[in-house]
Formats: C-alpha cells, sequence, structure tokens
C-alpha cells in the first residue's frame, strides 16, 4: 500500500484507484448477471421451440396413423391400387414423423415397436390367401396396438417436456441462487475494501492532524517552540503539505523566539527607566527638589499613577506570558476536589468578608486527577473576578457536580455580568468589557485567560454560561473530562 501511495503520486489518483476497485465488484457481478441471464433465455428459447416441436411431431404421428389405418383398410375392401399407393404414402410421412424423435426425447424401444408394427401392417396387407374380412379384422387390430404406441410415444414427450421444464426452472433457480450468494459477497468484500481504503486513505489526515498538534505544543522544557522535524508519508500532494507543515513549524518557533526576546527586552528596558521615573516622581512628591504647589502636586501625582498602571501592565503582561507556557506542564495527582474549592474560598476570606459577601460552597466529594496548583489558581481567579464584580451584601456561589461523564464547576455571582457585545471576547488576554467594578480598579485583564489556559491544559473547557434562572450576574463553568 505504502509504495502504491508513492508510485501514483497523488491522493486523487489513490481515491480514483480506490473507486474503480470497489466498483469493479458490482461491475463484475452485474456482467456475470447478464451472461447467465442470456444463456438461461437461450436454453428457455431452444427449450420452448423443442417442445413446440415434439409435441407437434406427436400430435402429426397420430394423424399419419389415422391416414394409414383409412386407406390401408379402404384399399382391402374395395381392392383399389390407388388407395394403396396412398397407404404406402402415409406410411413412407409417418416414418418421416418418426424420425424426428431422438432417443433424447423418446426412447428407441418405442420408436423402434412403432416401426416393427408398421412392418408388420405392410406385411399383413400383402399376406394372400386370407378374405378381405380377415385381412381387415387383423390389420384394425394391428392399428390398434399401434395407436396403443402412438399414445405412449405422446405421453413419453410430454413426460420429457415437464422433465426438461423442472431442470429448466431447477437451474434457473440455482443460478438465482448463486448470483444472489455472489451479490451478498460482493456486498462484503466492497465494505471490507471501502473500510479498508477508507483507514488506509485517512491515515494521512490522521499524520498531518499529529502534525499540526506538534506544531502547538511546547517543547519538553516548557519553552516556546516546536520540537522534533514533520515528514508526512505518502502521495505527493500529502507529502507536499508536509513540508508546508514543516516550514510553519520552523517559522512559528522562529516567532516564538522573537516573542520571547521581545518580552525580555521588554522586562529589562522598560522596567528599569520605569523604576528610575517612579522613583523620581516619588522624590518630587516628597518636596526633596523643592517645595511643590497644588498644581506641581496633581502633576507629580498624576504622573506617579500612570506609572504604577504601566509597570503593573508590563509585570501582568511577563506574569501571563511565563503562566502560558507554564500551562501545558501539568503535575497531575488525585485532588478531592471539593477540598481544592474549600481551600480557595478560605484563602480569599478576608476579601469577600471585606464586601460582606456571602458564598456559598455545594460540593460533592469527587476525586481527580488533576494539578492542583493551576486548577486551584483557575478557581482562585473567577472567585476574585466574583468578588470584585459582586455588590455589598452580594451572594456568591460555587457549585462543584457530576453530569454526562464530565465534572463541572460552577461560579456565579450578582454582579451586573457581562454585556452581550463582550461574552465572545471575555476569555481573550487584556481584554476588560464594558461592565468594570465601580468601586476597584480595573483589572489586568489576564485572569480569564489564565483560567482558559489552566482548563484547556486540563482537557477541558469553560464558558460563560448564560443564566436560567433569571438572576443576574455571571455564571462561569469549568468543564473537565471525567477520568476513571
Amino acid at each position: 500500500m505504502a509504495s502504491l501511495a508513492r508510485h501514483l503520486g497523488s491522493f486523487q489518483q489513490l481515491l480514483l484507484v480506490a473507486f474503480l476497485l470497489i466498483a469493479a465488484l458490482p461491475g463484475g457481478i452485474a456482467l456475470h448477471a447478464v451472461s447467465t441471464f442470456d444463456q438461461l433465455m437461450g436454453q428457455s428459447d431452444t427449450f420452448s421451440a423443442r417442445a413446440l416441436e415434439l409435441s407437434a411431431a406427436a400430435q402429426l404421428l397420430a394423424e399419419r396413423s389415422t391416414a394409414m389405418e383409412r386407406a390401408a383398410r379402404q384399399s382391402i375392401a374395395l381392392e383399389d391400387a390407388v388407395l394403396r399407393r396412398r397407404f404406402d404414402q402415409a406410411t413412407r410421412d409417418g416414418r418421416e414423423t418418426l424420425a424426428r424423435f431422438s432417443p433424447p426425447d423418446v426412447p428407441s424401444a418405442l420408436t423402434d415397436s412403432w416401426s416393427r408394427q408398421v412392418q408388420s401392417i405392410v406385411e399383413r396387407l400383402a399376406q394372400p390367401g386370407e378374405s378381405a374380412v380377415q385381412r381387415d379384422g387383423r390389420v384394425a387390430a394391428e392399428f390398434r396396438e399401434l395407436a396403443a404406441l402412438n399414445t405412449s410415444i405422446a405421453q413419453e414427450v410430454r413426460h420429457t417436456i415437464e422433465e426438461r421444464r423442472h431442470a429448466l426452472q431447477m437451474q434457473l433457480q440455482a443460478s438465482r441462487l448463486r448470483l444472489t450468494r455472489l451479490v451478498w459477497v460482493a456486498i462484503g468484500v466492497a465494505l471490507v475494501l471501502a473500510g479498508g481504503f477508507g483507514v488506509w486513505l485517512a491515515r494521512p489526515f490522521r499524520r498531518i492532524e499529529r502534525a499540526i498538534q506538534r506544531i502547538g505544543e511546547p517543547r519538553a522544557d516548557g519553552e516556546p517552540g516546536r520540537a522534533g522535524s514533520i515528514a508526512i508519508n505518502g502521495p505527493a500532494d500529502v507529502r507536499r503539505i508536509g513540508r508546508q507543515l514543516e516550514w510553519l513549524r520552523l517559522r512559528l518557533a522562529e516567532l516564538d523566539a522573537d516573542k520571547t526576546r521581545f518580552l525580555r527586552h521588554v522586562s529589562h528596558e522598560l522596567k528599569t527607566p520605569l523604576a528610575a521615573l517612579a522613583e523620581g516622581v516619588s522624590l518630587l512628591e516628597d518636596g526633596t527638589c523643592g517645595k511643590l504647589n497644588d498644581d506641581q502636586h496633581e502633576v507629580a501625582r498624576i504622573l506617579h499613577d500612570n506609572t504604577v498602571s504601566l509597570q503593573a501592565q508590563i509585570e501582568a503582561l511577563l506574569r501571563f506570558n511565563a503562566a502560558a507556557f507554564e500551562a501545558s506542564r501539568l503535575n497531575r495527582a488525585p485532588t478531592d476536589l471539593a477540598q481544592l474549592i474549600e481551600q480557595q474560598v478560605e484563602q480569599q476570606r478576608l476579601q469577600w468578608q471585606a464586601r460582606d459577601l456571602e458564598v456559598q460552597v455545594a460540593a460533592e466529594p469527587l476525586v481527580e486527577p488533576v494539578d492542583a496548583g493551576k486548577l486551584g489558581t483557575a478557581i482562585a481567579n473567577l472567585l476574585s473576578n466574583a468578588i470584585r464584580f459582586s455588590p455589598p451584601g452580594g451572594r456568591i456561589a460555587l457549585k462543584l457536580y457530576r453530569a454526562h461523564d464530565r465534572t463541572f464547576i460552577d461560579v456565579s455571582d450578582q454582579g451586573p455580568g457581562v454585556a452581550d457585545a463582550d461574552a465572545n471576547r471575555v476569555f481573550e488576554p487584556f481584554f476588560r468589557g464594558q461592565r468594570q467594578s465601580g468601586h476597584d480598579a480595573k483589572g489586568s485583564g489576564i485572569g480569564l485567560s489564565l483560567v482558559r489556559e489552566y482548563v484547556l491544559a486540563h482537557g477541558g473547557r469553560v464558558d460563560l454560561v448564560p443564566r436560567q434562572d433569571g438572576a443576574g450576574g455571571a455564571l462561569f463553568r469549568i468543564g473537565l473530562p471525567h477520568e476513571e
């Protein structure tokens, strides 16, 4: 198969070969069926013609025998030479008719008996020394025996016709059964070939899929990059796609390296000047360089706030980049998810108590092999997000349950919720929606992005679920695959 794939040169040609091989089966069966049908039709026509010929010959033989008897008895009664010649002609006609019956149709014993009986009649007519009455009686008896032979021949003809009709019917039935078996065998072979070709032809796509997955995987050391070259065997067009994927892998590795270098430059080149700028602004605010008037204090305060904000954005960018690469490196261990949720709630107790919030936890005792640190961070980010957006005195609900062979963690609040226009972008890095907390500084926009990275690394997904209970606020649902 592999050598055939390399020889043919294209996936389209492989599909054509597979189609022709599968189509050859019903085509061959159809041709065989047509040939068998033609053969049976020929045999049926031959049988019908022979049956008509035998029936007509049997009837004609009886008519010839009647003509012979009439001419013979009239010639005895009238002693007329013309009538005797008429008898001789009828005898010759009868013998010609008898010649139409071959041994396969009528046993030779019957035809021989008929010939001997006719010869006996001829000799009886020529026998001298008998009166006309005596000869007529003897000839009549001879013809009765001849009539009995005619009846036997006619019965034998009917029997032969019936046997041949039955044989033809049995042959037709056998051919039908044979064709039926061939059709079922062809269907089975076609299904096997279709399945085999389907699996075989699907291999290049699976190789391409695995290659694409490898492109998206980080190196074993967790650094960005695409380890291992890509070489896909198969037809020429599939190998060409493999070469394009290899080019893409190298190009993405270059981009990953460029991004890493850029982030390192940001960390080194921007953090140090920003730190000096922040220190200088602090000196100005403290009056170290001289007393400032009110307007100068306001300008210094604005500079200080923006410097702190810029430092926070740079730190968030670096944290997100590090966390995104770290997401795929899971340290799984059997973890009590209910206890993990309780830990996150307890760690943020001061925050939600400061806002006079009520946090409710409804958790089944479920144990799953997860990375407790990363999944705990995902739950903590959702809880922190709910605390930020909940109004004073509001309620936050966390629910752990299993359904449809999956494990779910719901985090809901009574805040303003997510605007419809922001629902599709809420998990994008550094995206901050229209609805923000009015009593807290704006977030960095990476919390929900980290939640998605960590959940996807576990083979799950996180969704913003529309509220079905009519309550306001947001409902985020983590869905994890259940492992026995």
